[in-house]
């Protein structure tokens, strides 16, 4: 490879008379480097807000649910204590699922009611260890003022949706409630805000409010029943085959689903999405290999005399080709590695640096820009743009290559 390299270094130089050659290989040179820092920093951002993403949903959702089909599970401390014995399950609490209306003096909102444990339900999702739920009381039904008023957590978006700070006092308005001679009256009771919770994902902070499954019990009037168990797994990604486990342990009328079928549709969204990003920004890097064929085309043009002699020397046609593929696989490899380093950089500062704020009525959640670079995904890119530029050199090589000696000296 010396001679192809001395050769091929030769033509890389830049004489007056080459400039516009020269200049069109720097284009191609920042042309990559542009293609690849853009993939870089946007499969990065990507990733991280995947990462994040499922983190927090792990963090603030069961790993698996288990429910019923037709109703709500009456014996479910027998169910609990087989699931709890199911190879992986690291932890099993009851809850009870509603929609509600909740009501303030400043204003009303509906919400998603859940009744928990709270000796149990911090074990098996992070955001409910340190809600602040007292023990159960009887709800309070009648609309004077009372001494024992049951608790209840709210979403922190959710509270301030309906203007409540912590010790006042709010309605719960449920639509299952009594039948009477006039027809079917809502169940309203009173609530003290006892707390508020903050998982980072607007929709749930928005959305959810937390009581003690004693008290949920009666509002829904679902006496010793409840409406499922939420499940944590010491792998979240065997929780596919450890939901099936318990499936196939409990038999109908019971089902199960983990927290990727649940968020199906989310993660297929966004796996797509990084899909489509990545073919649209190699774009930019097709376009930079355009230039460098053009590069080469020309600087076969303008060194027709010279491979002619260089064949009348002896060269062969696969050393002509290695010269001119070697040149351009050093002008991609030059925009490949200031494109990395343009890449890191900027995933670095990104990541460190809160140089934009997420909103949380616009995105999932509110964080600052999440940055995971990953080796695989860095891999990717270098090898899609090296072969890129790879490809983009195999025509003028081969028109080098194809050259007749003696009508190159006669006419170049």
């Amino acid at each position: 490879m010396g001679f192809e390299l001395f050769i091929g270094r030769r033509y890389l130089r830049t004489k007056q008379k080459q400039a516009f050659i020269s200049l069109i290989t720097i284009l191609s040179i920042a042309g990559v480097a542009v293609g690849v820092m853009a993939l870089i920093v946007v499969i990065a951002v990507m990733t991280g807000f995947e990462a994040d993403l499922k983190k927090r949903i792990l963090s603030g959702q069961p790993q698996i649910m288990i429910m019923r089909h037709g109703g709500p599970i009456a014996k479910y401390r027998e169910i609990l204590q087989a699931v709890e014995q199911t190879p992986g399950v690291e932890a099993a609490t009851p809850f009870i699922y509603a929609q509600i209306m909740l009501r303030s003096n400043s204003g009303a909102s509906g919400a998603v009611l859940r009744g928990i444990d709270p000796a149990s339900a911090g074990r098996v999702m992070d955001t409910l260890r340190d809600l602040n739920l007292p023990s159960a009381t009887a709800a309070d039904a009648s609309p004077v003022a009372s001494p024992e008023i049951p608790g209840i957590v709210l979403g922190l978006e959710l509270a301030k949706n309906l203007a409540v700070g912590k010790g006042d006092v709010i309605y719960l308005i449920s639509p299952r409630g009594m039948i009477s001679p006039i027809g079917h009256v809502p169940t309203m009771r009173r609530f003290k805000v006892t707390g508020f919770f903050e998982s980072g994902m607007y929709d749930y902070d928005q959305t959810f409010a937390y009581i003690n499954i004693r008290d949920a019990q009666k509002i829904m009037r679902l006496g010793d029943a409840v409406t499922g168990l939420d499940i944590r797994v010491t792998d979240v990604y065997e929780a596919r085959n450890i939901a099936g486990t318990i499936s196939g342990k409990l038999g109908f009328p019971y089902w199960a689903r983990d927290w990727m079928q649940m968020n199906r549709n989310l993660f297929k969204a966004l796996k797509l999405e990084r899909q489509v990003m990545f073919i649209i920004l190699t774009l930019i890097i097709l376009v930079a290999a355009f230039n460098i064929a053009s590069s080469l085309i020309m600087m076969v043009m303008g060194k027709t005399r010279d491979i002619a002699i260089l064949k009348a020397m002896g060269a062969t046609e696969r050393s002509l080709k290695k010269i001119f593929v070697l040149n351009g696989m050093v002008i991609g490899l030059l925009g490949t590695l200031i494109g990395l380093g343009l890449g890191l950089v900027i995933c670095t500062v990104l990541k460190h640096y809160n140089i934009h704020e997420l909103t949380g009525d616009i995105y999932y959640f509110t964080t600052r820009l999440p940055v995971k670079l990953e080796f695989i995904d860095v891999a990717s890119i270098i090898a899609a743009a090296l072969l890129i530029c790879f490809l983009a050199t195999l025509y003028p090589a081969r028109q080098a290559a194809k050259l007749n000696p003696v009508e190159a000296i006669r006419y170049g």
